[in-house]
């Protein structure tokens, strides 16, 4: 905990769907999931981050969870700011402490201006003598250690919980763009679908994550270190008793094909919609994918077969969007006209 009363800390925030992440100029200071549990007597703050998260979907009638964001914005505001309040204040004593230099807060491109209004009063709580929002799609470019102020276009896909942001980048501006609301969370409730209408079998979202990571995969055939079978625990929905059942890679992706191909499909639209000359520096340069579920088994291969480009993922493309927020917060004066109020 920090206890310098001074205004001389910056603060950078990446508020996912499914993870937040707080960072300061030079390192990730927290990043817990994306929820909060309330005493439903008092309204107070039970638990934020990981044990909110372990008590997800095993409260009883005295306390409730909720994941305040959906596709990529603020869903809940009072959960949302509360949810905030707790997690700066297990890095700085926002009790004690007199406020921050400078906040920036990652933004998706597609949000409206009464979404973003609704990031600015939640991050009005703190003090700070300067406040900026950044498109998440060029701090995940930043991260990315791409040179953004180049003519040169790239192709970033940002596949984060609630949203999927693909994005051309030029000059530190985004030249063409399509948002999908097909992600993480998704992907999730595609296999809590499947359970449910080919087993008669329900499984709760931590489930459907779990499998997602542990045995997922969008290709068939051809997976390296492919994953074993995953027993997988949950209420038989006709006589209510717990039951188990395995599944494999193999059916996970045929599960999971819908979704991925709509991501497809928003890929080309946007190489459609894209300038001639900035096409062919994607031609050369090919996609980078980033985002929590950008790791998915196999998804770089399905790319570059479907889509005809080399695909690079970056071993932490899980922060992307935070690294690159920070190296704004480290040097703005360095990044002009990406900020915005």
């Amino acid at each position: 905990m920090n206890w310098n009363f001074a205004k001389s800390h910056s603060l950078a925030l990446d508020l996912g769907n499914s993870n937040t992440t707080l960072n300061d100029p030079d390192r990730v200071l927290f990043s817990q999931p994306t929820c909060i549990v309330f005493n439903t007597n008092n309204n107070s703050v039970k638990a934020v981050g990981n044990r909110a998260y372990d008590m997800m979907e095993k409260t009883h009638d005295d306390l409730k969870s909720v994941k305040p964001m959906k596709c990529g914005v603020i869903a809940d505001y009072e959960s949302a700011t509360k949810m905030i309040h707790e997690m700066v204040n297990q890095v700085y004593n926002v009790g004690w402490f007199k406020g921050f230099n400078h906040i920036i807060t990652g933004v998706p491109y597609h949000t409206t201006e009464v979404e973003r209004r609704a990031l600015r009063d939640a991050m009005g709580q703190f003090t700070a003598r300067k406040k900026n929002l950044i498109y998440e799609p060029l701090a995940a470019a930043l991260g990315l250690d791409l040179n953004i102020a180049a003519p040169e276009g790239k192709l970033i896909i940002d596949i984060g919980g609630g949203i999927t942001e693909i994005v051309v980048v030029s000059l530190s501006g985004i030249a063409a763009f399509q948002s999908l609301k097909v992600a993480g969370d998704s992907f999730d409730i595609a296999i809590q679908d499947h359970f449910r209408r080919t087993y008669n079998m329900a499984i709760g979202m931590k489930t459907a994550e779990a499998i997602k990571i542990e045995a997922g995969a969008v290709l068939v055939d051809g997976i390296e270190d492919a994953p074993k079978p995953k027993l997988v625990k949950g209420k038989d929905m006709i006589h209510g008793i717990p039951i188990t059942r395995m599944i494999n890679y193999q059916e996970v992706a045929e599960v999971l094909d819908r979704s991925v191909s709509a991501i497809e499909q928003g890929i080309i639209k946007t190489l459609e919609t894209c300038p001639p000359e900035l096409a062919a520096d994607i031609y050369e340069s090919g996609i980078h994918l980033t985002g929590g579920s950008a790791h998915l088994r196999g998804l770089k291969k399905r790319f570059e077969m479907k889509i005809k480009l080399p695909v690079h993922i970056n071993d932490d493309a899980k922060y992307s969007v935070s690294k690159g927020i920070s190296k704004v917060l480290k040097n703005p004066a360095k990044y002009p006209g990406v900020l915005f109020e």
